[in-house]
């Protein structure tokens, strides 16, 4: 015998860097792209296309400010975030919750999988929708970028 303790069966000693290459993946590209927002201001002309609903109708789209909000996280303005786009900076804590969640999994070597259903997309679609009508009329002007 080496001294050493045999593993359990379905137990692993360590997790593979493979399995660890997709949440890690996902994670440096979102990062890139929040170190890019970062650094390149979109609250000066010319650097970000325009949104189209917005130049064409007059009317925030429910992405219309998330470029600056997440400009505002990645400078730690948190206040500022949440006036340009609530909705995004919840997405942006999701996000974040999700990764972890994920991470945590695979250093278990548990399985990965969340269930939407019907109803969640519904859901989802309803404060979408309700958060874009509300943003364009004047009581809602707190949540217009």
């Amino acid at each position: 015998m080496s001294g050493q303790e045999p593993v359990p069966a379905g137990r692993r000693s360590s997790v593979p860097v493979s399995r660890l290459a997709a949440p890690l993946g996902t994670l440096a590209a979102v990062g890139a792209a929040f170190a890019y927002v970062g650094a390149v201001d979109p609250g000066e002309p010319g650097h970000y296309p325009v949104c189209p609903l917005l130049h064409f109708t007059g009317l925030y789209c429910p992405g219309c400010g998330g470029l600056r909000s997440a400009h505002a996280v990645v400078h730690g303005d948190l206040a500022g975030a949440l006036g340009m786009n609530a909705l995004a900076v919840i997405g942006f804590a999701v996000f974040a919750v999700f990764m972890v969640f994920w991470v945590v999994r695979v250093l278990r070597s548990r399985p990965v999988s969340v269930e939407l259903r019907t109803p969640h997309w519904w859901a989802l679609g309803a404060l979408v929708l309700v958060f874009t009508v509300v943003r364009n009329l004047p009581v809602g002007a707190a949540l217009a970028p």
